[in-house]
């Protein structure tokens, strides 16, 4: 049976390394696929992985309709066994279902591969409708660690360098946009995203865990 699989974690924990393997694994069993992406850090229709791998991808918009894109593809006489969906959390949750109707109807095995929460510890869109609807959900068990040594479980946005809790929900980081404003981002812990401490911050706070009450 064909499945929707969701494998999720925060960043840094080898989403979009895994998507690549994947990909690779089912080719070398001669199976052929499609390789989706949407606004990933290294530029239009490419999925990459911070570790150096990349190959390139089908850009995602709001325009496309996965379950359309497949079908055109077959009644040309174009094989297609399963779809690499990597950065889902920005697709929209129509494409969401429009993969589960793949997976239902057509049989084709679709991986989905996304951060669970934004910057503001709240559920993006189409990975909220990913938890509605997939087969099943795949914690990665690489586990990055926050600053202080835990395992991170938060994405955090910096703006200057400063942590924000506020603005879009979708910001690519690790660029300089027009305003020159520097947007990153880094992994946290619970404690230390809701204290807003990042590393930078840590690094020059004389005593940075402050005790637990006022």
């Amino acid at each position: 049976m064909a499945q929707l699989i969701f494998f999720t974690g925060p960043m840094n924990s080898g989403k979009s390394t895994l998507a690549l393997q994947t990909d690779f694994t089912e080719t070398q069993a001669g199976r052929s696929g499609r390789v989706f992406s949407r606004d990933d850090r290294a530029g239009e229709a490419t999925l990459s992985s911070r570790i150096g791998l990349e190959q390139p991808a089908i850009e995602v918009t709001d325009e496309l309709d996965f379950w359309s894109y497949v079908i055109r593809e077959l009644t040309q006489g174009r094989r297609v066994d399963y779809l690499i969906c990597d950065e889902a959390h920005f697709y929209t949750p129509d494409h969401i279902d429009q993969l589960a109707r793949v997976v239902d109807e057509l049989q084709l095995d679709v991986y989905c591969f996304a951060i669970l929460t934004d910057f503001r510890t709240e559920l993006f869109p189409a990975t909220r409708r990913l938890v509605e609807l997939c087969d099943r959900m795949e914690l990665l068990q690489v586990r990055p660690r926050c600053w202080c040594g835990e395992p991170a479980t938060h994405n955090a946005r910096t703006v200057d360098g400063v942590m924000v809790t506020e603005g879009d929900q979708v910001m690519v980081g690790d660029v300089v946009p027009s305003e020159d404003r520097v947007v990153a981002y880094e992994v946290l812990c619970r404690r230390h995203h809701r204290r807003r401490m990042t590393a930078a911050v840590a690094a020059v706070t004389m005593n940075p865990e402050p005790l637990p009450f006022e």
